[in-house]
């Protein structure tokens, strides 16, 4: 019998330690920086005169670099998730983003609803960067990696259920 792919552990081409960061836009860092600590409490620090790093919870971090003259916005697929514990939490972060989406610039917020085996809503910040609130569990995500390779639609069903869900 042929074990599959998937099963076969080889060593990768790259002996890496871990996943570090990811880099944001931001058209003016003072404003960008009021934003990440007002609105959605990050840890933000000035690394240079043209760049931040934040972080939230972890110690995984997002590089912010400046661009005053950026104009594109970032794609949907190419999202950043914040995660809350709870449906109801969601639902809380919406009412709020939608209360304050004039004074923070926010656009495009969409409704919550479950999708991809989350309860989640969108928008995109004054910077162009596109976000998601969802709910997950502490770990955020790991209660699907740990999961393994899923088929069919996997999370993408329509009653794939998640530990972060409200009863």
């Amino acid at each position: 019998m042929d074990a599959k792919q998937s099963d076969v552990k080889q060593s990768p081409a790259l002996k890496l330690n871990f996943l570090s960061h990811g880099t944001l836009i931001s058209k003016d860092l003072d404003t960008t920086r009021q934003f990440y600590t007002d609105f959605f409490g990050l840890e933000v620090i000035r690394t240079s005169d043209i760049s931040l790093m934040a972080r939230l919870g972890g110690d995984h971090v997002y590089a912010v670099v400046e661009n005053k003259k950026h104009d594109q916005e970032m794609g949907f697929l190419f999202h950043n998730g914040l995660d809350v514990a709870s449906d109801s939490e969601v639902d809380a972060a919406h009412k709020v983003a939608v209360e304050q989406k004039e004074k923070w610039g926010l656009s495009k917020i969409s409704n919550p609803k479950t999708q991809h085996g989350t309860y989640s809503f969108y928008f995109w910040d004054m910077d162009g960067n596109c976000w998601e609130i969802l709910s997950n569990p502490e770990r955020g995500y790991m209660w699907i990696f740990e999961q393994g390779d899923l088929e069919g639609k996997g999370h993408w069903g329509q009653n794939f259920e998640h530990p972060g869900e409200d009863k």
